[in-house]
């Protein structure tokens, strides 16, 4: 399997878990926004242990980024990644990815799993072609919320936060379920994309292919 060792550019706070990485883009490496890689650490013993990671840079730009949540209460890859800093290095590998983008929607998300879906939008307003799409995103916390302000200033009143943990006065404080989705979602006959922990996901999809009556209407990573 063809593997690209790379240097990271650069390390940036996101959140008080969740951190930005800037890396080397190796020559004629290409992917679609929404897809993602494996990434390993280049460090002895830790080869093999790879981990799927989406791209959130665009495929033009001339480095590749990363927005990866840090698990620091585990002996983890995430852990590891985060006492990495500029000038270290970590390794690539193939590119993948079921998510990508059929034509407007509605965008669901639950924590982390929004990263595939910022390349997604990052292209859609650079292509000018936000209009129609919604984005649902389920956080614990205010504090969790990856990219608040860029998401509202592409999506302004299209972009729905729901906190499950703190109730914050101008967010909704409701777990996204069939109740809450049509109370957001205005017709159930157009794309929907979905990304988050597993238990979310697969309910979501059953809840979603059940009011949309089409299954090619849900698009979910596997």
């Amino acid at each position: 399997m063809e593997y690209h060792i790379v240097k990271i550019l650069s390390v940036e706070k996101v959140t008080h878990d969740v951190r930005r990485f800037k890396v080397e883009k190796p020559a004629g490496y290409t992917f679609t926004p929404g897809q993602a890689t494996e990434v390993s650490l280049v460090k002895k013993g830790w080869e093999e242990e790879r981990r799927p990671f989406t791209f959130t840079g665009l495929n033009d730009w001339d480095h590749l980024e990363f927005t990866i949540k840090i698990y620091d209460e585990h002996n983890s890859v995430t852990h590891a990644l985060g006492q990495l800093q500029a000038g270290d290095e970590i390794m690539l590998h193939d590119v993948w990815g079921a998510i990508h983008y059929k034509g407007p929607g509605v965008f669901i998300a639950g924590g982390a799993g929004v990263t595939p879906f910022i390349a997604i939008f990052r292209q859609l307003q650079k292509d000018g072609n936000l209009a129609g799409n919604k984005l649902l995103f389920s956080n614990k916390t205010k504090a969790d919320i990856i990219l608040e302000a860029e998401f509202r200033g592409m999506l302004g009143t299209d972009f729905i936060n729901t906190l499950t943990k703190e109730a914050v006065p101008g967010y909704d404080h409701r777990v996204i379920d069939e109740s809450y989705l049509r109370e957001k979602v205005d017709r159930f006959d157009q794309q929907f994309y979905i990304c988050g922990p597993d238990p979310m996901v697969q309910q979501l999809k059953e809840i979603l292919v059940r009011l949309a009556g089409n299954e090619s209407l849900v698009t979910v990573e596997v």
